[in-house]
């Protein structure tokens, strides 16, 4: 699992680092991550380009709490995304008290939200998702969402639009195969930062690159 886990980690990291610098030429401003194209628009007689980003698909999924969590629900906000399932017995303890490290440092902020993903939703109920975030000290979902909802969707939604791995495998421990990845979004929904959720020092990059994306909310 250990070695697995570092490769698909690499297989993220490797494409974003090829394809994307920073913007206007500043160095300490986060690039947006992933694929982009030009696309050509005419207005007034000019022909204009314009450079579509890649971001993060529409989604629907329920949280702890019993709500709907969509798009609409992190429009405007910069949020850190993962995969993950409660009964894993491999890297997600690690990863979870990674992320409340987060959590305690920006969840008063209105700007910032987490959204974590189960990709074992039979079994990571809304019921037992409350359980879980309760037992890590999260008291409700104003700022950090534990999701659940149709399997395929989350796997497609990691795949996809989050760059990471999620999938179902009978050989790895727990019956499941994902990254340790926190996806770092913007206001727009695009990608700005990728790290490695089983490291302290992954993470500690995580939280000084964040208020670089709440100063411009």
């Amino acid at each position: 699992m250990k070695l697995r886990h570092i490769c698909s980690l690499a297989i993220i990291l490797v494409p974003f680092l090829n394809s994307c610098g920073p913007m206007n030429g500043q160095s300490d401003e986060l690039p947006i991550l992933g694929h982009r194209y030009a696309e050509e628009r005419t207005v007034d007689g000019e022909t204009k380009t314009d450079t579509v980003y890649h971001q993060i698909a529409d989604f629907s999924f329920q949280n702890q709490d019993g709500e709907t969590v969509t798009n609409e629900t992190v429009k405007g906000k910069v949020y850190v995304a993962d995969f993950f399932f409660t009964s894993c017995p491999t890297i997600c303890p690690v990863m979870k008290s990674e992320m409340l490290r987060v959590y305690e440092r920006f969840g008063d902020q209105p700007g910032f939200k987490i959204l974590s993903h189960s990709i074992d939703p039979t079994f990571d109920t809304v019921a037992l998702l409350k359980d879980y975030s309760a037992r890590l000290g999260v008291e409700d979902a104003s700022t950090w969402h534990f999701l659940t909802g149709d399997q395929e969707k989350i796997f497609e939604i990691g795949q996809t639009s989050y760059m990471t791995t999620a999938m179902e495998d009978k050989d790895e421990p727990g019956g499941f195969l994902h990254s340790g990845a926190f996806v770092l979004v913007d206001q727009n929904g695009h990608i700005r930062g990728v790290y490695d959720g089983t490291k302290s020092d992954q993470v500690d990059k995580l939280m000084n690159d964040i208020p670089k994306l709440l100063s411009n909310s």
